[in-house]
């Protein structure tokens, strides 16, 4: 398997990141540390979770199955930051007092010492960007975060924590994990220029778009029952776009061709896209992370790459992945 830099840190990273939004809900906590294991075991060492999948439970589980297996210092450990923890007033966000308090709580569930990569899960547009790096600067200092990282910034958002981290001294993002997949391609725009300019990882998550570029929605219109446009909120639904669906309908016949699935297909794509790092899977059961497991080794064709292209044009989407921030305005209309 070939290793990736994470950014301009020098430590290598897999291909693939193992993603535990699922674990405790909806995949068992049983299951989910069997998932864990066989990813470890398939060369996977790099692991993400954050502190509001499912009430902390998915960090417990990612904390217990590394302190069991004794393999965390083996690990690249990732979690993140800014989701609501409780019904107080301070209980989100990136103010240092949000930050401090929320990394102690998620080093108690990760039972761990440190953490690899601290990452804000959003941005703020009211905290002062350089409150938020000092805390994580010396969240650093204190030895109990290595390097950190943002989540779904807008690109002009990165570029001014880098100037205020070369401003004021302070530890600067060494990743950003946006949204990215075939349905999606707006990143390409502006962030993943920036940075691959500036030396930051991309780990792009919802490589295969909710599902929809795994083949589970067909052009037809129905909606399989389990599905997680069944299970998640009307935030999830309007992705599931008729051209979206008419896409990914696209790509498995492509994929059949090849002796692949649809989402071995799809993953492979992302993987390989320029300035991409390492994808996030989300598996919910062992034969999707099985299904996933077998694009690390393989390498996407050129005459691939122009097909993909002209289903959606590099920069543009035909599905809405940028939904969950509050700065995105723009909306994809089906």
């Amino acid at each position: 398997m070939e290793y990736r830099p994470l950014g301009r840190t020098g430590v290598m990273v897999s291909p693939l990141c193992l993603g535990a939004m699922n674990f405790g809900d909806p995949t068992g906590k049983e299951e989910s540390i069997a998932i864990l294991g066989r990813a470890l075991e398939a060369g996977i060492n790099f692991i993400d979770t954050a502190n509001v999948y499912n009430a902390g439970e998915s960090e417990r589980i990612v904390g217990q199955a590394l302190k069991e297996s004794g393999r965390r210092d083996q690990v690249v450990l990732a979690t993140k930051v800014h989701g609501r923890m409780g019904d107080g007033p301070n209980e989100q966000g990136t103010s240092r007092y949000h930050i401090l308090k929320a990394c102690e709580d998620s080093l108690r569930r990760l039972q761990t010492g440190h953490i690899d990569l601290y990452q804000l899960h959003r941005p703020s547009l009211t905290v002062p960007v350089d409150e938020t790096l000092r805390a994580c600067d010396d969240l650093i200092r204190a030895g109990k975060v290595r390097y950190i990282g943002c989540s779904t910034y807008p690109a002009w958002m990165v570029m001014e924590a880098l100037a205020v981290s070369e401003r004021y001294g302070l530890a600067r993002y060494i990743s950003e994990q946006p949204p990215y997949n075939l349905l999606d391609r707006r990143v390409e725009n502006e962030l993943i220029p920036l940075c691959q300019k500036y030396g930051l990882a991309v780990l792009p998550w919802s490589p295969l778009a909710g599902g929809i570029l795994a083949g589970l929605y067909p052009p037809d219109g129905q909606v399989p029952e389990g599905s997680r446009a069944t299970r998640a909120g009307e935030f999830f639904r309007v992705r599931v776009t008729h051209k979206g669906r008419e896409v990914a309908a696209k790509v498995g016949e492509m994929a059949q061709a090849r002796g692949l699935t649809t989402a071995q297909l799809a993953l492979l794509w992302v993987k390989d896209q320029p300035g991409v790092t390492s994808p996030i899977i989300g598996p919910r059961t062992m034969a999707h992370l099985e299904e996933a497991i077998a694009v690390m080794d393989m390498t996407l064709d050129d005459a691939d790459r122009l097909r993909f292209d002209e289903l959606v044009h590099p920069g543009n989407a035909v599905a809405d992945f940028h939904n969950s921030n509050d700065w995105m305005k723009a909306r994809i209309t089906d």
